[in-house]
């Protein structure tokens, strides 16, 4: 089960990632990349469904007319993200990636639905898979230029934390399970003659494009909703204040993050005989040290005193 207190990408990730303009190329490359092969596929698997007529040829082509058309959208969500702040967007435009994240896991669940009902009509009147040897040669090129692409996305990943790339990787990791499964029920019914296998196969692979979609919308809402930041990454925020020798306390840290940026707001709680400047310059210290750690994290810091009673939030 995915962790829903983070999103796709992994968490581990978040304080590792590349400033803005370093990341911005390296996922808009992402993006032109997934729908180049994404284009070369439909092309190559049309010609294939046309020449075998496989359901579980036709069942993949769905796809990857799907996967060019969410990559499309990611294509316009990752420019727009990369956006700077404006005066109508003082936090970014961030959230793009969400949405079309939201977009991805539309496209992709309704590909698993018109699978379902090509397959249970092809259950119901099964048919012969003709000319399967292209079937097959045609899935090793899927499965070669689709490992590539999920190879680079995953590099993308580890540098930039974007949930659009990662939404854009999730559903070709699995097309790569799609395509092995359409050589096996060619193979099944070629050499087998078991005429069923290739719609059953087909049906199979719609539940898991459903469950791979219903992922990628779980993770889009949380970045909506502002989820909190992994468990871990919040805990260091709090050891790196915390480190600072004059912060005696912490509290209502709270974080969120936005695409690639993030945001981490907190309370320190420092002796309250200090000066307003001497509290400033050590808030300073603090966001710098916080930066250094998340490279792109915007931090609000708000300084207490010890000792002084006033209405926390509830979460820590």
């Amino acid at each position: 089960m995915m962790d829903t207190r983070q999103p796709i990408a992994d968490s581990a990730s978040v304080a590792r990632r590349l400033p803005s303009d370093e990341a911005g190329p390296l996922m808009k490359l992402a993006t032109y990349a997934s729908v180049t092969v994404a284009t070369v596929l439909i092309v190559a698997k049309a010609a294939a469904w046309v020449l075998t007529d496989s359901v579980s040829m036709l069942s993949t082509l769905i796809d990857s007319l799907l996967d060019v058309g969410a990559s499309l959208v990611n294509l316009i969500a990752v420019r727009h993200a990369l956006e700077p702040a404006d005066k109508e967007h003082r936090f970014g435009h961030g959230k793009a990636e969400a949405l079309a994240g939201l977009a991805q896991a539309a496209f992709i669940g309704g590909s698993a639905m018109f699978l379902v009902v090509q397959a249970g009509e092809r259950l119901i009147n099964p048919r012969y898979v003709v000319n399967t040897e292209i079937g097959h040669w045609v899935m090793v090129l899927a499965i070669v230029l689709t490992i590539a692409l999920v190879a680079f996305q995953r590099y993308v990943v580890r540098k930039t934390g974007s949930i659009a790339i990662t939404a854009d990787s999730a559903h070709y990791r699995m097309d790569v399970l799609v395509n092995l499964s359409v050589i096996v029920s060619l193979l099944l019914v070629s050499e087998l003659g078991l005429v069923w296998a290739d719609p059953a196969f087909a049906i199979a692979i719609a539940g898991y494009i459903l469950w791979g979609a219903w992922q990628i919308g779980t993770a889009s809402m949380n970045m909506l909703m502002d989820r909190e930041l992994p468990d871990g990454d919040r805990q260091r925020i709090r050891e790196i204040a915390l480190a600072h020798p004059a912060v005696v306390g912490i509290h209502d840290l709270r974080t969120r993050s936005a695409g690639n940026q993030l945001f981490i707001q907190m309370h320190l709680e420092m002796n309250g005989d200090i000066t307003l400047h001497d509290a400033h310059v050590i808030s300073d210290q603090v966001e710098a040290s916080v930066m250094k750690a998340f490279p792109n994290a915007q931090v609000l810091i708000h300084e207490d005193p010890e000792g002084v009673n006033e209405q926390r939030a509830v979460f820590r």
